[in-house]
């Protein structure tokens, strides 16, 4: 069995899925279920001897004691995170609690249940860190891709709470030999992605004849990765990482938010026409950018491929197809996880601060 902690966010649901499609080995699924955990991302194997889900907090160290005791897994691959860089402007506490607070917690409890392992288990035992780019700060147009060996110079709260759980991992590896890897991502995108974020935000506005907002000049880059492309990595790297290493996990697909704003438009005048007949792109607001909002990311993804022949699956062409399409047909899920809460949080956010509209 392995224990997988945020197994209910975005990119842990999807690990989920993933694992017990590829695999019979069980999963232990711990999540907190705050905003953007759902169990409904789970549903289709609800029902499945092969998962266990337990509601519950990383940071609560009796709960991850007793279930590393009761459970036994081979290896942790934790997710659980706040995420969302504009709620850490608003809220950096629940970013600190959770990420470095949380993560030095569940680290403490692996830790202990580690130590007591056989000599066997515990040479085989993994504790897999999932990380972002973020954490390496922001990139000159010109300059080259984040390697592995980067400086972190993170700017906003969410990114600094992150570099700093992945600097706990490595002591905890180093100082105590707890067999750590790491792994930090470009930006996700695809199913089941809580439509706070760029591209589902994009699709559900576009779908209700909302404003597209767009921050700044949206010529921020980032690099994306197709979510199901960045699951098989993580199993990638569990297999044959190497203890205390850290693996970059990227798409090669750098674009600018407006670009990718414009291919959803396009994508949705294909396959969801609106009723008038007019673009999408006319949708398109430009409202004041973010605090610190970093310019360029960009992942160099050589080590991970050189080393563990972990290459994506996917062009950025059909990862946003696929994605498009999952919006549109599963509507229900959309109108599930748009509550009070989040409708007031988008409002907040996005609509005192529009500036301009253009297509």
């Amino acid at each position: 069995m392995i224990l997988v902690t945020g197994g209910a966010g975005f990119i842990g649901a999807n690990f989920v899925l993933d694992w017990l499609a590829n695999s019979d080995e069980p999963v232990l699924n711990l999540d907190k279920l705050t905003y953007a955990g759902n169990r409904n991302n789970l549903a289709s194997v609800d029902g499945d001897a092969r998962h266990v889900f337990v509601q519950g907090d990383i940071g609560d160290t009796a709960l991850v004691e007793r279930l590393l005791a009761e459970h036994k897994p081979r290896a942790v691959v934790n997710f659980a995170a706040e995420s969302h860089v504009d709620r850490s402007i608003h809220g950096p506490e629940d970013f600190i609690q959770t990420n470095v607070v949380g993560t030095f917690r569940l680290l403490q409890a692996v830790r202990q249940y580690w130590q007591a392992l056989c000599a066997i288990e515990k040479e085989a035992f993994r504790f897999l860190h999932v990380s972002t780019d973020e954490v390496y700060g922001t990139l000159a147009p010109d300059a080259p891709a984040f390697t592995e060996t980067h400086t972190t110079e993170p700017n906003s709260p969410y990114s600094a709470s992150k570099a700093a759980s992945d600097h706990l991992v490595r002591a905890w590896h180093h100082t105590f030999g707890l067999p750590v890897l790491t792994t930090n991502c470009s930006n996700n995108y695809g199913p089941y992605h809580f439509p706070e974020k760029l591209i589902p935000l994009m699709i559900v506005n576009a779908l209700a004849g909302k404003s597209l907002p767009v921050y700044g000049d949206g010529m921020q880059v980032r690099d994306w990765l197709y979510v199901a492309d960045h699951c098989s990595a993580i199993r990638r790297v569990l297999e044959a990482g190497k203890p205390g290493e850290t693996y970059n996990v990227g798409g090669w697909n750098e674009m600018p938010n407006i670009d990718i704003v414009h291919t959803v438009c396009r994508l949705l005048d294909e396959l969801r026409p609106r009723a008038d007949g007019k673009p999408y792109a006319e949708q398109i607001s430009y409202v004041q950018d973010r605090p610190g909002h970093d310019r360029r990311y960009a992942i160099d993804a050589r080590k991970i491929e050189r080393e563990l022949g972990w290459k994506p699956a996917e062009t950025f062409e059909s990862g946003i197809r696929k994605t498009v399409q999952w919006y549109l047909e599963h509507a229900g899920w959309v109108a599930d996880v748009q509550t009070g809460a989040y409708r007031d949080w988008v409002q907040t956010q996005y609509a005192a601060d529009a500036v301009a509209a253009s297509a």
